[in-house]
């Protein structure tokens, strides 16, 4: 029996996890938000060209100064962000939903498809990540669409062990044989019985992620294998401006801080959900 000092603790440590996870939630739905209407956030259409302003410094008329083509840089972040975080998004989604089906279908037949599949994602899990990433881009051609890709051709097994291994430990407990002993549908055991159970730890495993991904994805940007100018997107932004980094920073600065403060925002509601979901990491 735990006294009541350590029950004390225990509910103060639970409350503040809820006040940080309410918190955080609130500013990644901001930035989703912002995302959305981004068009009718910016203060001055992103893509006009203006010479005779170009490289002014940040000013109360242009909060982040404009770029080489005197386009003003807020605009261009503030519409960036609908690029970099909704392509994230969708990247993320797609390895969690292919690793997720991959995973279960691996751990609930077996057999040789799994051992074949796993041996598949111990190859990519040999690799860097980005590293094979920008190989594959490379070979697709470049571009966000082939991007996103190239990351989720390398990104999914971590989503399939965890799959495989959750599927694996149900699997042989009694009330999924008992499931199967009552005539239930493959179908219907894995929709109403596996996934609500496997679904915590891979929301956990998707939602670090994001942060994650985006780096990645601004970094293929970066190389130029991803969104190509004059598309608004982060890392492509700073791909674009690198050369100015000396004379004019708050160019090139102005996407990295946004990459900054997104990824810091998605990581830390990522860490809180685990600490949420996972009772254990609140007894610390």
């Amino acid at each position: 029996m735990m006294n009541e000092p350590t029950v004390r603790i225990q509910k103060v440590r639970k409350d503040t996890v809820k006040i940080r996870l309410i918190i955080f939630a609130a500013l990644a739905v901001i930035l989703l938000v912002c995302s959305i209407f981004s068009d009718h956030l910016t203060p001055y259409d992103p893509y006009i060209q203006d010479l005779s302003n170009a490289k002014a410094l940040p000013s109360a008329e242009h909060l982040f100064g404009t770029d080489q083509y005197g386009r003003d840089m807020l605009s261009r972040v503030i519409i960036g962000s609908r690029t970099s975080i909704y392509s994230t998004l969708i990247l993320v989604a797609i390895i969690t939903v292919i690793g997720t089906c991959i995973g279960i279908f691996c751990g609930w037949n077996g057999k040789w498809i799994d051992t074949v599949l796993m041996r598949i994602s111990d190859v990519f899990l040999a690799f860097p990540g980005l590293v094979f990433a920008l190989a594959v881009a490379g070979v697709l051609g470049g571009g966000l669409q082939n991007a996103i890709i190239a990351l989720a051709a390398i990104s999914w097994p971590k989503y399939a062990r965890i799959a495989r291994s959750q599927t694996l430990s149900l699997k042989e407990t009694p009330f999924l044989k008992a499931a199967r002993l009552s005539g239930s549908s493959t179908s219907k055991i894995i929709f109403k019985h596996i996934l609500p159970n496997i679904v915590g730890p891979i929301l956990v495993t998707s939602m670090l992620d994001i942060g994650t991904m985006m780096m990645e994805l601004a970094g293929l940007s970066f190389l130029g294998l991803g969104a190509k100018p004059p598309t608004a997107e982060w890392g492509s932004m700073m791909s674009d401006t690198r050369g100015l980094m000396t004379t004019s920073p708050w160019i090139t600065l102005s996407p990295g801080l946004a990459i900054f403060i997104s990824v810091m925002i998605f990581n830390l509601l990522g860490d809180t959900i685990r600490d949420y979901v996972d009772p254990k990491s609140r007894r610390r």
